[in-house]
Protein backbone atom coordinates (compact mmCIF):
# COMPACT_ATOMS: atom_id res chain seq x y z
CA UNK A 1 0.00 0.00 0.00
CA UNK A 2 1.38 3.40 -1.02
CA UNK A 3 1.69 5.98 1.75
CA UNK A 4 1.82 9.74 1.21
CA UNK A 5 4.68 11.76 2.71
CA UNK A 6 3.18 15.02 4.00
CA UNK A 7 5.71 17.70 4.94
CA UNK A 8 5.51 21.11 6.67
CA UNK A 9 5.78 24.40 4.81
CA UNK A 10 5.77 27.23 7.31
CA UNK A 11 6.87 29.76 4.69
CA UNK A 12 8.23 29.85 1.14
CA UNK A 13 11.77 28.84 2.15
CA UNK A 14 10.53 25.80 4.04
CA UNK A 15 8.19 24.96 1.17
CA UNK A 16 11.12 24.87 -1.26
CA UNK A 17 13.05 22.56 1.09
CA UNK A 18 10.16 20.14 1.57
CA UNK A 19 9.66 19.96 -2.20
CA UNK A 20 13.35 19.50 -2.97
CA UNK A 21 13.76 16.67 -0.45
CA UNK A 22 10.85 14.56 -1.66
CA UNK A 23 7.45 15.48 -0.18
CA UNK A 24 4.38 14.06 -1.90
CA UNK A 25 2.23 16.78 -0.31
CA UNK A 26 2.74 19.83 1.88
CA UNK A 27 0.59 21.56 4.46
CA UNK A 28 0.67 25.28 5.00
CA UNK A 29 -1.49 28.15 6.24
CA UNK A 30 -2.66 31.62 5.39
CA UNK A 31 -2.28 34.57 7.72
CA UNK A 32 -5.46 33.61 9.58
CA UNK A 33 -7.36 30.49 10.66
CA UNK A 34 -4.30 28.19 11.06
CA UNK A 35 -2.88 26.61 14.22
CA UNK A 36 0.67 27.97 13.94
CA UNK A 37 0.55 31.74 14.34
CA UNK A 38 4.33 31.99 14.69
CA UNK A 39 5.20 30.20 11.47
CA UNK A 40 5.84 32.60 8.58
CA UNK A 41 2.64 31.54 6.80
CA UNK A 42 1.41 32.76 3.41
CA UNK A 43 -0.37 35.84 2.16
CA UNK A 44 -2.98 35.35 -0.56
CA UNK A 45 -0.42 36.18 -3.25
CA UNK A 46 2.20 33.91 -1.72
CA UNK A 47 -0.33 31.10 -1.52
CA UNK A 48 -1.04 31.53 -5.22
CA UNK A 49 2.68 31.23 -5.95
CA UNK A 50 3.00 28.22 -3.64
CA UNK A 51 0.15 26.37 -5.33
CA UNK A 52 1.60 27.05 -8.79
CA UNK A 53 5.01 25.79 -7.66
CA UNK A 54 3.58 22.63 -6.11
CA UNK A 55 1.42 21.93 -9.14
CA UNK A 56 4.49 22.17 -11.38
CA UNK A 57 6.14 19.50 -9.20
CA UNK A 58 3.09 17.21 -8.95
CA UNK A 59 2.84 17.87 -5.20
CA UNK A 60 -0.46 18.34 -3.37
CA UNK A 61 -1.27 21.35 -1.20
CA UNK A 62 -3.24 21.11 2.05
CA UNK A 63 -4.21 24.44 3.65
CA UNK A 64 -4.85 24.55 7.40
CA UNK A 65 -8.09 26.18 8.55
CA UNK A 66 -8.09 24.36 11.86
CA UNK A 67 -8.25 27.15 14.43
CA UNK A 68 -11.56 27.46 16.25
CA UNK A 69 -12.91 30.78 14.90
CA UNK A 70 -15.04 33.11 17.01
CA UNK A 71 -18.29 34.46 15.63
CA UNK A 72 -16.70 37.78 14.68
CA UNK A 73 -14.16 35.90 12.53
CA UNK A 74 -16.61 33.69 10.68
CA UNK A 75 -17.66 36.53 8.38
CA UNK A 76 -14.10 36.67 6.95
CA UNK A 77 -13.86 32.93 6.33
CA UNK A 78 -16.00 32.59 3.15
CA UNK A 79 -13.69 34.93 1.19
CA UNK A 80 -10.66 32.84 2.21
CA UNK A 81 -12.40 29.57 1.32
CA UNK A 82 -13.43 30.97 -2.05
CA UNK A 83 -9.76 31.75 -2.72
CA UNK A 84 -8.88 28.13 -1.94
CA UNK A 85 -11.55 27.06 -4.43
CA UNK A 86 -10.20 29.46 -7.06
CA UNK A 87 -6.66 28.17 -6.59
CA UNK A 88 -7.86 24.55 -6.64
CA UNK A 89 -5.90 23.56 -3.56
CA UNK A 90 -6.19 19.87 -2.86
CA UNK A 91 -7.55 20.00 0.69
CA UNK A 92 -8.44 22.21 3.62
CA UNK A 93 -7.66 20.99 7.14
CA UNK A 94 -10.58 21.86 9.44
CA UNK A 95 -11.51 21.09 13.03
CA UNK A 96 -14.81 22.94 13.47
CA UNK A 97 -18.07 21.57 12.09
CA UNK A 98 -19.18 25.09 11.17
CA UNK A 99 -16.01 25.61 9.15
CA UNK A 100 -16.65 22.29 7.41
CA UNK A 101 -20.15 23.48 6.49
CA UNK A 102 -18.77 26.73 5.08
CA UNK A 103 -16.09 24.83 3.18
CA UNK A 104 -18.73 22.70 1.47
CA UNK A 105 -20.65 25.81 0.51
CA UNK A 106 -17.84 28.13 -0.59
CA UNK A 107 -15.19 25.66 -1.80
CA UNK A 108 -17.12 22.58 -2.93
CA UNK A 109 -14.19 21.12 -4.90
CA UNK A 110 -11.69 21.35 -2.03
CA UNK A 111 -11.43 18.13 -0.06
CA UNK A 112 -12.07 18.30 3.68
CA UNK A 113 -9.45 16.84 6.00
CA UNK A 114 -10.40 16.74 9.67
CA UNK A 115 -7.67 18.09 11.93
CA UNK A 116 -6.06 16.23 14.80
CA UNK A 117 -7.62 19.02 16.91
CA UNK A 118 -10.93 17.17 16.47
CA UNK A 119 -9.47 14.25 18.48
CA UNK A 120 -10.68 11.47 16.19
CA UNK A 121 -9.84 8.38 18.23
CA UNK A 122 -12.54 5.84 17.28
CA UNK A 123 -14.24 4.50 14.18
CA UNK A 124 -17.62 6.04 15.03
CA UNK A 125 -16.14 9.55 15.04
CA UNK A 126 -14.27 8.85 11.80
CA UNK A 127 -17.47 7.55 10.19
CA UNK A 128 -19.44 10.59 11.37
CA UNK A 129 -16.98 13.01 9.77
CA UNK A 130 -17.07 10.93 6.58
CA UNK A 131 -20.86 11.12 6.56
CA UNK A 132 -20.55 14.92 6.85
CA UNK A 133 -18.38 15.04 3.75
CA UNK A 134 -14.80 14.61 4.96
CA UNK A 135 -12.44 12.63 2.75
CA UNK A 136 -9.73 12.23 5.40
CA UNK A 137 -9.35 12.27 9.17
CA UNK A 138 -6.07 13.17 10.85
CA UNK A 139 -6.04 10.84 13.80
CA UNK A 140 -5.44 11.82 17.41
CA UNK A 141 -1.80 11.34 18.37
CA UNK A 142 -2.84 9.32 21.42
CA UNK A 143 -3.76 6.22 19.37
CA UNK A 144 -1.87 2.95 19.20
CA UNK A 145 -1.20 1.06 15.97
CA UNK A 146 -3.72 -1.55 17.09
CA UNK A 147 -6.41 1.10 17.53
CA UNK A 148 -5.61 2.61 14.13
CA UNK A 149 -5.92 -0.79 12.48
CA UNK A 150 -9.34 -1.22 14.09
CA UNK A 151 -10.48 2.19 12.82
CA UNK A 152 -9.26 1.24 9.35
CA UNK A 153 -11.18 -2.03 9.43
CA UNK A 154 -14.43 -0.35 10.52
CA UNK A 155 -14.51 2.66 8.18
CA UNK A 156 -15.12 3.05 4.42
CA UNK A 157 -12.17 2.47 2.12
CA UNK A 158 -12.83 5.93 0.66
CA UNK A 159 -11.96 7.59 3.97
CA UNK A 160 -8.23 8.27 4.20
CA UNK A 161 -6.38 8.06 7.51
CA UNK A 162 -3.54 10.47 8.22
CA UNK A 163 -1.24 10.20 11.23
CA UNK A 164 1.74 12.09 12.60
CA UNK A 165 4.99 10.18 12.23
CA UNK A 166 7.58 12.67 13.37
CA UNK A 167 7.94 15.85 15.40
CA UNK A 168 6.89 17.54 18.60
CA UNK A 169 4.32 15.99 20.90
CA UNK A 170 1.99 17.78 23.31
CA UNK A 171 1.33 16.95 26.96
CA UNK A 172 -2.34 17.80 26.46
CA UNK A 173 -4.86 15.61 24.67
CA UNK A 174 -4.50 16.30 20.92
CA UNK A 175 -3.09 19.71 21.75
CA UNK A 176 -6.26 21.06 23.35
CA UNK A 177 -4.67 22.93 26.24
CA UNK A 178 -5.52 26.01 28.33
CA UNK A 179 -2.24 26.26 30.24
CA UNK A 180 -0.63 28.75 27.85
CA UNK A 181 -3.78 30.89 27.79
CA UNK A 182 -3.95 30.95 31.58
CA UNK A 183 -0.28 31.71 32.19
CA UNK A 184 0.63 33.99 29.29
CA UNK A 185 -2.59 35.04 27.57
CA UNK A 186 -1.51 33.20 24.41
CA UNK A 187 -4.17 30.70 23.36
CA UNK A 188 -2.84 27.31 22.27
CA UNK A 189 -6.14 26.60 20.53
CA UNK A 190 -5.57 29.60 18.28
CA UNK A 191 -2.01 28.74 17.30
CA UNK A 192 -0.22 30.90 19.88
CA UNK A 193 1.07 28.36 22.42
CA UNK A 194 3.95 29.59 24.61
CA UNK A 195 4.71 25.98 25.66
CA UNK A 196 4.65 26.56 29.44
CA UNK A 197 4.49 22.77 29.80
CA UNK A 198 8.22 22.79 29.06
CA UNK A 199 9.15 25.32 31.75
CA UNK A 200 11.19 24.27 34.76
CA UNK A 201 8.95 24.33 37.84
CA UNK A 202 9.54 24.60 41.60
CA UNK A 203 7.33 24.97 44.69
CA UNK A 204 6.78 28.27 46.48
CA UNK A 205 5.32 28.28 50.00
CA UNK A 206 2.79 31.05 50.70
CA UNK A 207 4.69 32.45 53.72
CA UNK A 208 8.06 32.36 51.95
CA UNK A 209 7.65 34.38 48.72
CA UNK A 210 10.70 34.25 46.50
CA UNK A 211 12.01 31.09 48.17
CA UNK A 212 11.93 28.20 45.73
CA UNK A 213 11.84 24.53 46.67
CA UNK A 214 12.93 22.04 44.01
CA UNK A 215 10.48 19.26 43.23
CA UNK A 216 12.79 17.09 41.18
CA UNK A 217 14.51 13.93 42.25
CA UNK A 218 17.91 15.50 41.65
CA UNK A 219 19.54 18.85 40.99
CA UNK A 220 18.18 18.83 37.45
CA UNK A 221 14.78 20.07 38.58
CA UNK A 222 11.33 18.89 37.49
CA UNK A 223 9.74 18.91 34.07
CA UNK A 224 6.66 16.85 34.88
CA UNK A 225 4.63 18.26 31.97
CA UNK A 226 7.35 17.89 29.34
CA UNK A 227 7.17 15.50 26.39
CA UNK A 228 9.63 13.88 24.04
CA UNK A 229 9.50 14.25 20.27
CA UNK A 230 8.01 11.51 18.13
CA UNK A 231 10.13 9.53 15.68
CA UNK A 232 8.65 6.62 13.71
CA UNK A 233 11.26 6.34 10.97
CA UNK A 234 12.12 2.79 12.10
CA UNK A 235 8.48 1.68 11.90
CA UNK A 236 7.16 2.70 8.49
CA UNK A 237 6.13 -0.89 7.60
CA UNK A 238 3.99 -1.07 10.78
CA UNK A 239 2.29 2.24 9.92
CA UNK A 240 1.55 0.98 6.44
CA UNK A 241 0.20 -2.31 7.76
CA UNK A 242 -2.12 -0.45 10.15
CA UNK A 243 -3.69 1.27 7.15
CA UNK A 244 -2.25 4.79 7.28
CA UNK A 245 -2.78 6.70 4.02
CA UNK A 246 -0.55 9.66 4.84
CA UNK A 247 2.42 10.10 7.19
CA UNK A 248 2.69 13.65 8.50
CA UNK A 249 5.86 15.41 9.65
CA UNK A 250 5.18 18.03 12.32
CA UNK A 251 7.12 21.28 12.09
CA UNK A 252 5.67 24.31 10.27
CA UNK A 253 7.34 26.53 12.87
CA UNK A 254 10.70 24.73 12.59
CA UNK A 255 13.65 25.56 10.36
CA UNK A 256 13.96 25.04 6.62
CA UNK A 257 16.89 22.72 7.36
CA UNK A 258 14.63 20.60 9.58
CA UNK A 259 11.93 20.47 6.88
CA UNK A 260 14.40 19.32 4.25
CA UNK A 261 16.49 16.81 6.20
CA UNK A 262 13.55 15.10 7.94
CA UNK A 263 11.57 14.97 4.70
CA UNK A 264 14.55 13.45 2.92
CA UNK A 265 15.05 10.81 5.60
CA UNK A 266 11.41 9.77 5.58
CA UNK A 267 11.40 9.78 1.78
CA UNK A 268 14.12 7.13 1.89
CA UNK A 269 12.30 5.20 4.65
CA UNK A 270 8.97 5.11 2.81
CA UNK A 271 10.57 4.16 -0.50
CA UNK A 272 12.51 1.37 1.19
CA UNK A 273 9.41 0.06 2.97
CA UNK A 274 7.36 0.08 -0.21
CA UNK A 275 10.14 -1.83 -1.98
CA UNK A 276 10.28 -4.36 0.87
CA UNK A 277 13.82 -3.32 1.82
CA UNK A 278 15.30 -2.35 5.20
CA UNK A 279 16.17 1.28 5.86
CA UNK A 280 19.88 2.01 5.60
CA UNK A 281 21.23 3.21 8.98
CA UNK A 282 22.65 6.40 7.47
CA UNK A 283 19.11 7.66 6.78
CA UNK A 284 18.06 6.85 10.32
CA UNK A 285 21.05 8.89 11.48
CA UNK A 286 19.78 11.93 9.56
CA UNK A 287 16.90 12.61 11.97
CA UNK A 288 19.47 12.92 14.76
CA UNK A 289 21.18 15.72 12.84
CA UNK A 290 18.31 18.19 13.21
CA UNK A 291 17.34 20.10 16.33
CA UNK A 292 15.09 17.82 18.40
CA UNK A 293 14.17 16.68 21.87
CA UNK A 294 14.80 13.07 22.91
CA UNK A 295 12.83 10.74 20.64
CA UNK A 296 10.13 8.21 21.42
CA UNK A 297 7.52 6.33 19.40
CA UNK A 298 4.66 8.23 21.03
CA UNK A 299 1.60 6.11 21.79
CA UNK A 300 1.93 3.77 18.80
CA UNK A 301 3.17 0.83 20.87
CA UNK A 302 1.31 1.68 24.06
CA UNK A 303 1.74 4.24 26.82
CA UNK A 304 5.13 5.97 26.39
CA UNK A 305 5.57 6.59 30.11
CA UNK A 306 6.35 9.79 32.00
CA UNK A 307 9.28 11.87 30.77
CA UNK A 308 10.80 14.11 33.44
CA UNK A 309 13.89 15.29 31.59
CA UNK A 310 14.40 18.93 30.66
CA UNK A 311 12.98 20.54 27.55
CA UNK A 312 16.28 21.47 25.93
CA UNK A 313 16.73 20.67 22.28
CA UNK A 314 19.58 18.48 21.06
CA UNK A 315 21.42 20.68 18.57
CA UNK A 316 24.51 18.78 17.56
CA UNK A 317 24.83 20.05 13.98
CA UNK A 318 25.02 23.51 12.43
CA UNK A 319 24.21 24.51 8.86
CA UNK A 320 27.22 26.32 7.42
CA UNK A 321 26.03 27.02 3.86
CA UNK A 322 23.30 26.17 1.34
CA UNK A 323 24.01 25.19 -2.27
CA UNK A 324 22.65 27.51 -4.96
CA UNK A 325 24.13 25.68 -7.94
CA UNK A 326 26.79 23.07 -8.63
CA UNK A 327 28.58 21.82 -11.73
CA UNK A 328 29.48 18.27 -12.62
CA UNK A 329 32.98 18.80 -11.24
CA UNK A 330 31.59 19.66 -7.79
CA UNK A 331 32.38 23.36 -8.05
CA UNK A 332 29.48 25.03 -6.26
CA UNK A 333 28.02 28.44 -5.59
CA UNK A 334 26.63 28.61 -2.04
CA UNK A 335 25.24 31.14 0.41
CA UNK A 336 26.76 31.32 3.88
CA UNK A 337 24.84 30.61 7.08
CA UNK A 338 27.63 30.24 9.68
CA UNK A 339 31.31 31.09 9.35
CA UNK A 340 33.89 28.49 8.38
CA UNK A 341 37.41 28.53 6.98
CA UNK A 342 39.92 26.76 4.80
CA UNK A 343 40.85 23.38 6.23
CA UNK A 344 37.57 22.90 8.11
CA UNK A 345 35.84 19.51 7.97
CA UNK A 346 32.25 19.77 6.70
CA UNK A 347 29.56 17.31 5.66
CA UNK A 348 27.47 17.59 2.51
CA UNK A 349 23.82 16.45 2.61
CA UNK A 350 21.15 16.95 -0.02
CA UNK A 351 18.15 15.54 -1.86
CA UNK A 352 18.92 11.90 -2.56
CA UNK A 353 22.61 12.34 -1.67
CA UNK A 354 24.44 10.00 0.64
CA UNK A 355 25.96 12.36 3.24
CA UNK A 356 29.67 12.89 2.54
CA UNK A 357 32.39 14.43 4.69
CA UNK A 358 35.07 16.58 3.09
CA UNK A 359 37.77 19.12 3.90
CA UNK A 360 37.49 22.67 2.54
CA UNK A 361 40.56 22.84 0.29
CA UNK A 362 39.67 26.02 -1.60
CA UNK A 363 37.34 28.91 -0.83
CA UNK A 364 36.38 32.00 -2.85
CA UNK A 365 33.88 34.82 -2.59
CA UNK A 366 31.13 35.27 -5.16
CA UNK A 367 33.46 37.18 -7.49
CA UNK A 368 36.15 34.52 -7.35
CA UNK A 369 38.54 36.25 -4.95
CA UNK A 370 40.27 33.77 -2.60
CA UNK A 371 39.20 33.65 1.05
CA UNK A 372 40.76 32.19 4.17
CA UNK A 373 37.46 32.40 6.02
CA UNK A 374 33.84 33.10 5.07
CA UNK A 375 32.22 35.22 7.77
CA UNK A 376 29.34 37.37 6.50
CA UNK A 377 25.91 35.65 6.69
CA UNK A 378 24.18 35.22 3.32
CA UNK A 379 27.34 36.12 1.40
CA UNK A 380 27.87 34.17 -1.85
CA UNK A 381 30.89 31.89 -1.85
CA UNK A 382 32.42 29.25 -4.07
CA UNK A 383 34.12 25.98 -3.19
CA UNK A 384 34.54 22.44 -4.47
CA UNK A 385 32.22 19.74 -3.11
CA UNK A 386 33.00 16.00 -3.13
CA UNK A 387 30.14 15.29 -5.57
CA UNK A 388 27.74 17.26 -7.73
CA UNK A 389 25.00 18.48 -5.39
CA UNK A 390 21.51 19.69 -6.32
CA UNK A 391 20.29 23.14 -5.25
CA UNK A 392 19.24 23.39 -1.59
CA UNK A 393 21.78 20.81 -0.50
CA UNK A 394 23.42 21.86 2.77
CA UNK A 395 26.93 22.00 4.16
CA UNK A 396 26.92 21.31 7.88
CA UNK A 397 29.31 20.72 10.74
CA UNK A 398 29.04 18.97 14.06
CA UNK A 399 28.71 21.73 16.62
CA UNK A 400 31.21 22.08 19.44
CA UNK A 401 30.00 23.07 22.88
CA UNK A 402 26.28 23.20 22.03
Amino acid sequence: MAIELLSPAGDMERLHMSLAYGADAVYLAGLEFGMRSFAGNFSAQELRQAVELCRSRGVKVHVTCNAMPRSDEISRLPEWLELLEELAVDAAIVADVGVLSLLKRHAPHVRAHISTQASVCNYAAAQAWYDLGASRVILARELSLEEIALIRSRTPAGLELEAFGHGAMCVSYSGRCLLSNYMTGRDANRGECAQPCRYRYALVEEQRPGEYFPIGEDEGGAYVLNSRDMCMIDHIPELMEAGISSLKIEGRAKSAYYAGIVTGAYRQAIDAAQAGKPLHPLWRAEVDKVSHRPYSTGFYFGQPGQHTGDSRYLRDWQVMAVVVSCGGDGRALCTLRNKFALGDELELAGPGLIPASFRVEELFDGEGAPLREARKPQMPLRLRLPVQAPPLSVLRRKAVGL
